[in-house]
């Protein structure tokens, strides 16, 4: 995305260096594989599994970050989750960070134990810990899925409501996702027992307000274009549709989706998802003004991203770390992560 560089440059100034040397395994990744053929993803676990992470980061927020922010996109499903499960065996915040150690103790000598990690997941969802409630969710999940269980599946619904957690992102959601399929079956394979929260969600009002802002004109800008410049932009909309048309081909067709997904190909069709193409900008009336709002934010999403693997491998001491996230956020990160002294980029492709 060289087209990006000048606004890139301005927030490189704040991006935190940190002293600590970190590899980074980014990976890019659809957030929903329900669509596609059964995936071969032994290219992608050989690659981490060669790789040995010592730690994964997954696209979710913090406890901490979750329990401070107000409002984000999928907020309201977040708390939605934490009532019902609440109603479902309340306890007491002040409980919660004694009663996980005590529980992954327990589960330390029995490893084997599915009520224990339905009861870790059901803490964690209470914590506001996603990633990891929704990693002990899916161990409970996959092991039923191989080895039906009546009573430990009563006790699952009781406990979780799963089939009741249908949005944002959700226990149903996690099936499909790339958690799911790579993510979570690495961190089993590889005795891990916790996912580490990178996301960023401080600026998602700030971008909403922006991508509104900017369809609204730019639906404006297509039915207004002069006469001498309409045939230029149905070309260049033409382009975009061309590449959302191959997506959809590879979603679709592909059981090597992912790897797909990690090309720089697939990188400049999702960014003109959002973002289109610089040759549009200069055109009269195009909402500019508005685009470059929307690209500044995205790129601050990214870098508190970033920031956040950063500073959370530091105080882990980690030195290999595997970065699971969303494919239309893979090229924008490398971009930063390159740019961080002491940071080295390791691509899965």
């Amino acid at each position: 995305m060289k087209f990006y560089l000048f606004i890139f440059l301005l927030l490189l100034s704040s991006v935190q260096g940190y002293g600590q040397k970190v590899k980074v395994l980014l990976i890019g990744a659809s957030h929903d594989y329900s669509k596609c053929l059964p995936q071969d993803l032994s290219y992608i676990h050989q690659k981490i599994l060669a790789f040995r992470p010592t730690v994964f980061f997954g696209e979710f927020l913090s406890s901490e970050d979750e329990q401070k922010l107000m409002d984000y996109w999928c907020k309201s499903d977040n708390l939605k989750r934490w009532r019902k499960l609440q109603a479902n065996r309340s306890i007491p915040a002040v409980k919660l960070p004694k009663l996980i150690d005590s529980l992954n103790t327990a589960l330390a000598s029995d490893t084997g134990n599915f009520y224990l990690k339905a009861d870790l997941a059901h803490a964690y969802y209470l914590i506001q810990d996603v990633a990891n409630g929704h990693y002990f969710y899916w161990q409970v999940h996959d092991f039923l899925q191989r080895f039906p269980d009546i009573k430990l599946e009563r006790y699952v619904d009781k406990l979780l409501s799963p089939k009741e957690d249908i949005s944002g992102r959700s226990m149903k959601r996690l099936i499909g996702s790339e958690y799911a399929l790579i993510a979570f079956p690495m961190m089993k394979t590889l005795k891990q027992n916790y996912m580490l929260a990178m996301d960023c969600q401080d600026y998602d009002l700030n971008w909403t307000a922006s991508a509104v802002s900017f369809h609204d004109r730019f639906e404006v800008f297509k039915k207004d274009s002069v006469k001498a410049d309409k045939q230029s932009v149905q070309n260049i909309l033409k382009k975009r549709e061309n590449g959302f048309i191959k997506y959809m081909e590879k979603e679709n067709a592909s059981n090597h989706f992912t790897e797909w997904l990690n090309s720089e190909e697939a990188a400049g069709i999702l960014a003109s998802g959002d973002f289109f193409f610089p040759e549009l900008y200069n055109f009269n009336n195009f909402p500019k003004t508005e685009m470059l709002s929307q690209i500044h934010w995205w790129l601050k999403r990214n870098e508190g991203m970033c920031n956040n693997v950063l500073k959370r491998s530091r105080l882990q001491k980690a030195k290999r770390v595997a970065v699971m996230v969303g494919a239309n956020h893979r090229k924008f990160m490398q971009d930063i992560f390159e740019a961080m002294p002491g940071v080295e980029v390791i691509s899965v492709l």
